[in-house]
């Protein structure tokens, strides 16, 4: 996948499904907007709540076992990472901003040095509900996901970020 495994490859413990938990967190909350069936590219993808595909993030799929690993396998194989990408770019600057912590999210964003963020800050500009979200879909404890977001995601969103901004779902999918 190029860039994007570049930009999320930083952990090296594996899970069952072969990738990281680090890097099934970092995933995972690009998509999760899609995951929950909140926004554009999940009603693209009939993610609505109730639709088809509602559980499994594949329409038409089930949810029997899946995962994280195999939600994000069917995305991003049926050709929607590009939406996912620079859709989860967005949400997540939004929701830095929200919550007081826009020009860290921007620092990594825009060329230059990256601003850190404590994990008390990422939990502020996450918030609870997908918090607990990714805990519940990578394994992972609150203290290991947030310092691992701590740690990953100021050079992840800087790698996915190449131009200073958000890529278009274009030149998002080209980053694949």
């Amino acid at each position: 996948m190029g860039l994007f495994d570049q930009a999320l490859g930083g952990s090296s413990a594996s899970s069952g499904s072969g990738m990281s938990p680090m890097t099934m967190a970092l995933l995972g909350l690009l998509a999760y907007r899609t995951f929950e069936g909140k926004g554009r590219l999940a009603d693209m993808l009939g993610r609505s709540p109730g639709g088809a595909g509602a559980q499994s993030g594949v329409p038409g799929a089930s949810n029997t076992g899946a995962g994280l690993g195999g939600m994000l396998g069917g995305l991003l194989g049926g050709g929607a990472a590009g939406g996912i990408l620079s859709g989860g770019l967005g949400d997540l600057l939004k929701q830095f901003q929200q919550n007081g912590q826009g020009d860290k999210a921007q620092s990594w964003i825009a060329n230059g040095p990256n601003k850190p963020a404590l994990p008390s800050e990422i939990e502020q500009a996450l918030g609870p509900e997908k918090i607990s979200w990714l805990m519940q879909q990578t394994g992972m404890s609150r203290e290991d996901l947030l310092s691992g977001l701590s740690r990953e995601l100021p050079s992840a969103v800087d790698k996915l970020t190449p131009d200073g901004r958000i890529p278009t779902d274009q030149e998002a999918a080209r980053l694949l």
